[in-house]
């Protein structure tokens, strides 16, 4: 049976004639860049987030990259984050000339490790960017605090975690800003690029709403150096007839998360754990193999049998060949390092079946005891 990591054209085929209808609408109106399109939806996933601004944005990587401007984030400055994630994170920080600086993950979560944050802080520190990582709240609390008491600014990489909920309030309205992807395997995803800063601050929104659009005051006025980040009218349109069905699909990954928990309950791995006040989204279903085992042999043998793995990230950021520059050598963050060996992300959708679980599950343990 072939099972992929993704199926996006199962969730296409579930709410076709929406998706067809809104890009119609575009079409239609030929309302291609910004529009009203746009607008309907920053609204709507705003309100979604329990937040009172969203700006649509081209990428994710572009949400990351105008919140750390729009928060006065530049040259000489330094941004706390974690080191276990997608390069984007500490990408967008090097790009407004900022440095990162990684802090080692909790090895249950695998987020970053409030314990190790106020250590990793100095007189240059201006922000703190946490990670929902996999669909996984990080633990905001002790996050918040150490930001107030040290003055620092909070801005949660929350590309992972659509609809997700930490003590009751939905990742996006966790900090100062929050930054989603809509790539088109996230939880909530266009059939492009896009992403989009949420906050409650009406001049970060303002500042990032300039900085996608050239810095625009009116078509032809500009009032600073701004970018071309916006977000297109299709991706909006099709952004706003999925949102509706989101919180629908993230339960769907809950349970099959928790069918995936039973039944990989008697192999030899670690299924993923969340704190219990937290209500996780599944972006990710990772597990973590045992010391020792050859991840490698186990996914070569997965995908021989039709079975998508991912493996999310192979590559701590500090020990990535971008970041030489930093001079941080292996063990520098041990826990990230040993996370980066063994985890694994087998398939998880709303729309994967019992006998492709099984299947799945079946071919793991296979695998496992070859």
């Amino acid at each position: 049976m072939n099972v992929p990591l993704v199926d996006l054209k199962a969730q296409y085929l579930s709410i076709k004639p929406e998706i067809d209808a809104a890009i119609q609408r575009v079409i239609d109106k030929t309302s291609f860049i910004m529009g009203d399109e746009v607008a309907r939806f920053e609204q709507a996933f705003a309100a979604y987030c329990g937040a009172k601004y969203a700006v649509g944005v081209a990428s994710g990587t572009a949400a990351l990259f105008l919140a750390l401007l729009a928060h006065g984030i530049g040259p000489g400055d330094e941004v706390i984050t974690t080191p276990f994630t997608f390069f984007a994170t500490g990408e967008a920080i090097s790009q407004v000339g900022a440095k990162p600086v990684f802090v080692d993950i909790d090895p249950v979560t695998y987020n970053i490790d409030p314990n190790r944050i106020e250590a990793a802080i100095t007189s240059s520190t201006k922000a703190i960017m946490p990670v929902h990582l996999y669909g996984q709240p990080a633990d905001m609390d002790p996050i918040n605090a150490i930001a107030e008491k040290h003055g620092l600014m909070v801005i949660e990489d929350a590309a992972q975690a659509h609809g997700s909920r930490y003590k009751g309030q939905r990742a996006g309205s966790l900090g100062h800003s929050a930054c989603f992807s809509f790539y088109p395997s996230k939880n909530l995803g266009c059939y492009g690029d896009g992403g989009a800063v949420v906050t409650n601050d009406p001049k970060v929104a303002e500042s990032v709403a300039k900085l996608r659009n050239h810095g625009r005051v009116t078509k032809y006025e500009h009032d600073e150096l701004g970018y071309g980040h916006r977000l297109d009218g299709i991706q909006a349109a099709i952004l706003g007839a999925k949102l509706p069905h989101l919180d629908a699909w993230n339960a769907g990954r809950r349970e099959r998360a928790a069918r995936y928990d039973e039944l990989l309950a008697d192999l030899p791995v670690t299924t993923p754990e969340h704190l219990p006040y937290t209500e996780p989204v599944y972006h990710c279903y990772t597990i973590r193999l045992e010391e020792g085992v050859d991840r490698d042999v186990i996914v070569r043998h997965l995908k021989a049998q039709g079975v998508g793995v991912g493996v999310h990230y192979p590559i701590p950021l500090h020990l990535q060949p971008a970041y030489r520059f930093l001079e941080l050598e292996p063990g520098a963050f041990p826990i990230s390092e040993a996370m980066a060996k063994r985890v694994l992300s087998l398939p998880l959708y709303a729309e994967l079946t019992d006998e492709q679980q099984d299947d799945v599950v079946a071919t793991l343990k296979e695998a496992l005891s070859a």
